[in-house]
């Protein structure tokens, strides 16, 4: 089921069918340089297990497809409490969204789709999903990534000392925030 359309882009429901391409994107050095890690190539059963096997977690996984490629995924989820805390979010009661996001076709990179996909994906939140804000965590060295966040008027709004565990070691990260 198709979430939205903007242009070219068409945002839809992850399939069963999807896992197939997901293990592609998840298993190419260049895509888990940045999303996953080089370490953490993924089979088809990891693939299940990460983006089908979401026990008491509302996450909306997604395709992305660009001018009817496939090319990407993308998910969407309202925060839950201890991201909430750990975010400095924990006494507000507005309604947040947080997203992940990745071109797995990297002859799409470099090309604006990324600054359009999360430009719509946070229209799509805020419009339809009643969000007040919309928040990221990209790595601290992701130049690029920020860099598109920033076009789509996020703003970089807490630093994250070791936040993530990326290629063996815990890295520092931004969060990043459009707010309404």
């Amino acid at each position: 089921m198709m979430i939205f359309q903007k242009d070219s882009l068409v945002v839809r429901e992850l399939v069963e069918t999807d896992k197939d391409i997901l293990a592609k994107w998840l298993s190419d050095p260049h895509v888990l340089e940045y999303y996953e890690g080089r370490d953490r190539p993924h089979d088809i059963e990891m693939v299940t297990k990460h983006f089908y096997n979401r026990q008491n977690r509302e996450i909306a996984g997604c395709i992305i497809e660009y001018e009817g490629v496939e090319i990407g995924y993308i998910q969407f989820y309202p925060l839950e409490e201890d991201e909430k805390k750990v975010y400095g979010y924990a006494d507000n009661c507005e309604t947040i969204y947080g997203t992940d996001q990745f071109i797995g076709e990297i002859s799409y990179w470099n090309k604006g789709i990324g600054k359009l996909l999360v430009s719509s994906m946070i229209d799509f939140l805020v419009k339809e999903k009643g969000a007040d804000r919309v928040v990221m965590d990209p790595q601290s060295w992701n130049m690029r990534a920020i860099a598109c966040y920033e076009k789509c008027g996020m703003k970089k709004v807490k630093y994250l000392p070791k936040h993530e565990m990326h290629e063996g070691e815990l890295r520092d990260s931004w969060l990043m925030e459009y707010k309404k």
